[in-house]
């Protein structure tokens, strides 16, 4: 498998798109990463999640005025890590735009709760892992590996940069 770095970027973001939900955090900052739901706007490499105000994600985010922050994604045959910077942004529009049933269920008082904001990813870069050909192929690779004395062939990894 030899991909583009445009093929690589297009199957990341329509991986994050169909399963959205990954980890986030901020590096270093004491906290451990926890589970969001990212929205993608791809012509901006921006990744857009929902969250309360009083969380620590968001309270660190805040009282910086923004930080460097990763979202670590998998699935079953794409993996990733996406660095860029975290800000707290009450965005009237795209909390509109995301709102769905799943948004809502963690939201009683619905959008106009005064906790509620969005935290924005502009994501600069990017390590990919993608993995053709399932658990067979897994399976086999590992075996001539063994065999053959060898790493397998699972995939490919690239490197991307998102300015």
């Amino acid at each position: 498998m030899s991909l583009s770095n445009a093929e690589v970027r297009d199957r990341l973001w329509k991986a994050i798109e169909e399963q959205n939900t990954g980890m986030l955090g901020v590096p270093g900052d004491g906290h451990h990463y926890q589970p969001m739901t990212g929205f993608v706007e791809r012509d901006t490499n921006t990744i857009w999640f929902f969250t309360r105000r009083e969380t620590d994600l968001a309270e660190t985010i805040a009282s910086t005025g923004g930080a460097e922050g990763s979202f670590i994604f998998q699935d079953r045959k794409l993996q990733a890590c996406l660095d860029g910077r975290l800000t707290l942004e009450h965005d009237r529009e795209r909390i509109d735009r995301y709102w769905n049933a799943h948004v809502a269920a963690w939201y009683p008082d619905g959008k106009g709760d005064p906790a509620l904001t969005l935290l924005r990813l502009d994501v600069a870069d990017a390590a990919v892992w993608i993995t053709e050909g399932g658990l067979l192929k897994y399976a086999f690779e590992v075996v001539k590996a063994n065999v053959g004395k060898s790493t397998p062939d699972v995939g490919e990894r690239r490197d991307l940069n998102l300015n």
